[in-house]
C-alpha cells in the first residue's frame, strides 16, 4: 500500500516509516524539520529512510494552507498516519502558540486533505496527557477526558474532536490513539530517558520530579510501532456496527474509535533511573524536585481494547528496553562504554 506519514523525521514517525518500508510498502513522508530539538538528529533519521526504496520526503509545515491537500492530490495514499505534532508538556507552558498552530491548525489541514481525497484509513496520534486530571487508574478510553492540564493536552483533545467530526461528516474511517511515554533508540532529546543519559554520562546532576515517586507507563518504540501496524488493517466500521467488546470506543455516529497504546505495567521514575544506571554502569546524582505544573503523578494504560482489536499489547520491560536505548546512544554519539 501507499502510506502518507506525517512527522517522518520525528522519533515515532521515523520508526513507523522504516517498519512500513521494510514490509514492502511505499511511504510518502512529511516533516517541517522544526528546531524544537536537534535538527541534526532529525536529518540523520531522514537519511536512513531516504536510503530505502519506496520512500519520498516532503518538507513543509502542515499548517501551511493547502500544502497537505496538494500533496494528497499528487500522491493519492491509501492510508494516512498523522504523527507530526508540537510535543512536550513543559515547553507548552512557555510557548502555547506553537501547539495551537502545529497541533490544531496542522491537524485541521490534514483532515481537509483526507476530506478531499478518500482514504481507506486515517490514523491520528493523540496522547495519554489527554486524560489530564482524571485520577482513576488504569486510564480507560471510555473515561471522560475533559480536564486537560496543559495547552499540549488541550490541543490534542481538540484534534480528537475535529477528527471525530470529519469522520462523521465525510465518513472517513479514523482511529485515534493515545500514546503512553514512548522511549527507545532514536528517541527525543527532550524526554527524561535521553536527558538523564546525557547528563549522567557528563557527570551532571539530574532533576527528578515528584522525588522519583511519579509513575509512568513506559512503552518501548518497537511495541508501539507493532501496535500501529496492526491497527492499520482494522479501520472502524460505519455507524451501527457492533462493538468488538465492552471496552470498545466505536462512535455511534461515525466510523471512529479511540485506542490506548501502552503496556499497562507502569513503573516509578526512580525505578527507571535504577535501570538506566545499571545499563550505563554508573550512578546518577539525583536532585529531587516537586512535581511541576502540568505533570501528573501517574499514568497507566488500560490495554483491554488494544488486545481485543489486534490480539497484542506492548510487552518490552524497561530492563530490556533501556539497555537497547543506551546501546544506540553510545553508538550514535560515540561514547565509551
Amino acid at each position: 500500500m501507499r502510506f502518507l506519514v506525517t512527522g517522518t523525521a520525528g522519533f515515532i514517525g521515523f520508526h513507523l516509516a522504516r517498519r512500513l518500508l521494510q514490509a514492502g510498502h511505499e511511504v510518502v513522508g512529511v516533516d517541517g524539520l522544526t528546531d524544537y530539538y536537534d535538527v541534526a538528529l532529525k536529518r540523520a533519521r531522514l537519511a536512513l529512510l531516504e536510503a530505502m526504496p519506496g520512500f519520498s520526503a516532503h518538507a513543509f509545515m502542515l499548517e501551511e494552507p493547502g500544502a497537505f491537500t496538494a500533496l494528497m492530490a499528487g500522491t493519492r495514499p491509501e492510508v494516512v498516519v498523522h504523527l507530526a505534532a508540537q510535543a512536550g508538556v513543559r515547553y507548552s507552558l512557555q510557548h502555547p502558540e506553537a501547539y495551537v498552530s502545529g497541533n490544531v491548525v496542522g491537524t485541521f489541514q490534514v483532515l481537509e486533505g483526507c476530506r478531499s481525497h478518500t482514504v481507506r484509513h486515517l490514523l491520528f496520534a493523540s496522547t495519554s496527557s489527554a486524560y489530564g486530571g482524571n485520577r482513576a487508574a488504569p486510564f480507560r478510553e471510555t473515561d471522560r477526558a475533559v480536564w486537560p492540564l496543559t495547552i499540549y493536552a488541550a490541543s490534542k483533545l481538540a484534534g480528537e474532536a475535529m477528527a471525530h467530526s470529519y469522520a462523521h461528516l465525510w465518513q472517513i474511517p479514523t482511529t485515534a490513539f493515545r500514546f503512553f511515554t514512548v522511549y527507545g533508540p532514536w528517541g527525543r532529546p527532550d524526554m527524561a530517558l535521553f536527558l538523564f543519559t546525557r547528563k549522567i554520562l557528563a557527570g551532571e546532576p539530574i532533576d527528578v520530579y515528584d522525588h522519583g515517586r511519579a509513575v509512568r507507563d513506559f512503552t518501548y518504540i518497537d511495541d508501539l510501532v507493532e501496535s500501529i501496524a496492526r491497527l492499520v488493517d482494522i479501520p472502524p466500521p460505519p455507524p451501527g456496527a457492533d462493538p468488538v467488546s465492552a471496552a470498545d470506543t466505536l462512535s455511534p455516529v461515525a466510523p471512529y474509535r479511540m485506542v490506548n497504546i501502552g503496556g499497562g505495567r507502569p513503573v516509578s521514575v526512580s525505578a527507571m533511573i535504577d535501570a538506566l544506571e545499571d545499563a550505563l554502569g554508573c550512578r546518577a546524582v539525583r536532585h529531587l524536585r516537586d512535581l511541576p505544573p502540568g505533570d501528573v503523578a501517574q499514568t497507566e494504560a488500560s490495554t483491554a481494547l488494544l488486545r481485543d482489536l489486534v490480539g497484542y499489547v506492548p510487552q518490552t520491560p524497561i530492563e530490556a528496553g533501556i539497555p537497547a536505548f543506551v546501546a544506540w546512544y553510545r553508538e550514535h554519539y560515540r561514547t565509551d562504554p
